[in-house]
């Protein structure tokens, strides 16, 4: 007889226990045991539970390399779905395999689960294990489906009328929201999230987290009458009390310097969307400014053309927002524009606007507009690019290249790569509640009744074709952070945080998937004959980029430095490069003039006519303002249940080499922080959106 000694753990979240029947059968190379009952007396599976048992063979299985958990009714309870972490097993000669699982069983069902050594399809020469590898990939194609979301944008998740998770939210208990926000005029349809797979779906504490706090600031607008006024704000100062109680230094500073034109500058570099700017070496002919315009800004004794060879003149060019047709908002019919915003980086370290379009063509009825015209002139110009920034961001930085990218990339994951395959190991903790965040922001931006119809000049057509645009244009190498730095002539700038902080952030992410790489793949004949890597790509390309060659997304990879850009550039898309567009979305908005979402007045054709009234009448009005913030409000601020980067709990890799890996990577990570936190001490305005400490190790929010 031979006795191995049996640990269930399951899941700590609420209600990952079960009351169901649980065996186990284990397979090793010389034999399979006897399908064995786990039970012990009194309650087993409980949450947070690590249950042990024995299992006894009427001989030596040898090396352990599958188990199948068999879920199945017990006596005439109903139902009851059970999360299972792992499961680990000391066989006889006192060797422990350990098998992962972190995943949901809903149904009556069997799941089998293989030794956690991280292996490619090369690795594997049992036919059990080959069949095994092939028959989870099956089973994930036959579940996970893509689906046209916009034609022109990426794919998604189809989602199933998935019925068990609804009716387990209604035997458990666990918190469904159908949808309406108590008070509040908006009516989103995410009853769908309800169908995703439980193993797509928030934990019960980020669920509670995340809509129970909705609702009562939603009220609460109700309450203060904010989302009833479909009027002009009274006064600029009004503003300031939409969240009384959500305030930060950044918040305070956004709302007392928002005039300025260094600070206007500065947000290009370290505010919400700080990868547009782009060194300029010679004025576009749309934009026509001349020496004699910006002479009085530049520093004494220079010219524009000696400013352009030195490399400090930049430009900010909204092109991609040319003529989208705007919509109505409470009756009104809002306006739009495409501005060309020239900078100056001058001898104090600052970044000055000194030249605003207000269109991509130029003529009589398009003034370039400069600081020395008229206070109101001037500032309702910076707020049109302001304006232009919001869709550039939200539409863009945001959703597109974070959220809707980041959705593809997990989705062809999950397709194409088994839980044994290394990479799987090394990214499936960035993909963690991509889909649900997905799933509720397109019910909160993109539907009928969300954000963008609403609140947005854009409306929802609008909206999704600014993306639709800029994936068209999107590059693998603009993903490339390293290379995207370059690109724009923006590599040597000094005081641009961002960039410092995600190439660090970059380079450790680089290192740490260099080892793990490295490891698994001993040459380039490795990564170019591995199927199952190859597929992945190939899906990418064809499912997130629409099968568009000029992207220079790759379509295969055949050398282990091609390998490891794709896997960091997959693994920063996934974690930091949301955190830096989407922390800091409230500190910078909630003084709406900052970032307005719609203009109620046509872009000014002529100078000398703007005051504070025009000024006032063309911000979005008191109801479109307050939607737009709680819905920013909602989406930036992280619930509960969080994993930072570099924090790993569940355990994929077991060898000693990439468990050093991933202990190096934290102690890079902490190293970052520490140099970030130094450097923010000396600064009037902190910049922390890249703290490692503060980035969410996936697009979970």
């Amino acid at each position: 007889m031979a006795t191995y000694k049996v640990k269930v753990a399951t899941g700590t979240d609420f209600f990952s226990g079960t009351l169901d029947s649980i065996s186990l059968t284990i397979v090793g190379t010389e034999g399979e045991s006897h399908k064995q009952l786990l039970n012990h007396f009194g309650r087993d599976f409980a949450t947070g539970a690590v249950d042990e048992y024995t299992v006894q063979c009427s001989q030596d299985l040898g090396e352990l390399i599958i188990i199948r958990l068999h879920k199945e009714p017990h006596s005439f309870l109903p139902k009851d779905p059970w999360y299972c972490n792992y499961v680990q097993i000391c066989a006889p000669n006192c060797r422990v395999y350990h098998f992962p699982a972190y995943q949901w069983m809903d149904g009556y069902e069997t799941l089998s689960l293989r030794e956690a050594t991280g292996k490619t399809a090369a690795d594997d020469t049992l036919p059990i294990l080959l069949e095994h590898r092939q028959e989870e990939i099956r089973a994930k194609k036959d579940f996970y489906h893509w689906r046209v979301f916009v034609p022109g944008l990426p794919n998604y998740v189809d989602i199933p009328s998935y019925h068990p998770p609804a009716r387990r939210c209604r035997n458990r208990n666990r918190p469904e929201w159908n949808g309406y926000i108590p008070g509040f005029p908006i009516l989103i349809n995410i009853k769908a999230t309800r169908f995703l797979n439980l193993n797509l779906r928030f934990s019960f504490v980020k669920t509670a987290s995340f809509f129970y706090r909705l609702g009562p600031m939603a009220l609460a607008f109700k309450l203060r009458g904010l989302v009833d006024r479909k009027r002009s704000w009274k006064r600029l100062k009004d503003i300031r009390n939409i969240f009384p109680a959500t305030k930060s230094v950044v918040s305070e500073y956004v709302a007392e310097h928002w005039r300025e034109d260094c600070f206007f500058g500065y947000q290009y570099l370290n505010g919400l969307n700080p990868g547009l700017i782009r060194r300029c070496t010679k004025i576009p002919d749309k934009f026509p400014v001349t020496d004699e315009m910006v002479a009085p800004f530049l520093e004494e004794g220079t010219c524009l053309q000696a400013e352009l060879e030195k490399g400090n003149i930049y430009l900010a060019d909204y092109r991609i927002l040319e003529g989208i047709p705007t919509v109505e908002l409470n009756g009104q019919q809002q306006h739009h524009c495409a501005p060309i915003c020239l900078l100056y980086f001058n001898p104090e370290g600052n970044m000055m606007p000194i030249a605003i379009q207000l269109s991509q063509t130029p003529g009589p009825d398009c003034p370039i507009f400069l600081p020395n015209d008229s206070e109101w002139d001037w500032l309702l110009a910076k707020t049109w690019v302001r304006y232009a920034e919001f869709y550039s961001h939200e539409a863009i930085a945001h959703l597109l290249e974070s959220h809707l990218i980041g959705e593809a990339f997990c989705l062809a994951l999950l397709r194409n790569l088994p839980m044994c395959h290394p990479l799987y190991k090394l990214l499936i903790p960035h993909t963690r509640y991509n889909v649900q965040i997905n799933s509720i922001g397109r019910a909160l931006l993109l539907n009928k009744g969300g954000l963008s119809a609403r609140a947005m000049s854009l409306g929802l057509e609008g909206f999704a074709q600014v993306m639709v645009r800029a994936l068209s244009e999107l590059t693998y190498k603009s993903l490339c952070i390293p290379n995207d730095f370059v690109e724009r002539g923006v590599q040597d700038l000094p005081g641009y945080y961002f960039r410092d902080d995600s190439l660090a952030v970059w380079y450790a992410m680089e290192r740490y998937v260099t080892e793990i790489v490295t490891y698994y793949y001993p040459n380039d004949a490795a990564v170019e004959s591995d199927p199952e890597l190859q597929c992945w790509v190939q899906e990418i390309f064809k499912e997130c980029l629409l099968g568009r060659e000029s992207s220079g997304f790759p379509t295969c990879l055949r050398t282990i430095p091609e390998l490891i850009e794709y896997v960091t550039m997959v693994m920063y898309t996934c974690s930091a490069r949301h955190a830096a567009v989407n922390t800091g979305q409230l500190e910078y908005t909630s003084w709406m003039p900052n970032f307005p979402s719609s203009m109620r007045n046509p872009p000014m054709q002529s100078k000398g006519l703007s005051t504070l009234q025009t000024f006032m009448d063309t911000l979005p009005d008191v109801k479109t303002t307050c939607i737009v913030l709680l819905v920013l409000w909602t989406l930036c601020r992280e619930p509960d249940d969080r994993r930072p980067l570099g924090h790993f709990p569940d355990i994929h890799f077991v060898e000693e080499a990439p468990r050093r890996s991933i202990e190096a990577f934290r102690q890079n990570l902490s190293q970052i922080s520490h140099n970030i936190r130094q450097r923010n001490k000396c600064l009037a305005l902190p910049y922390y959106y890249l703290d490692p400490v503060l980035i969410e190790n996936s697009i979970s929010i």
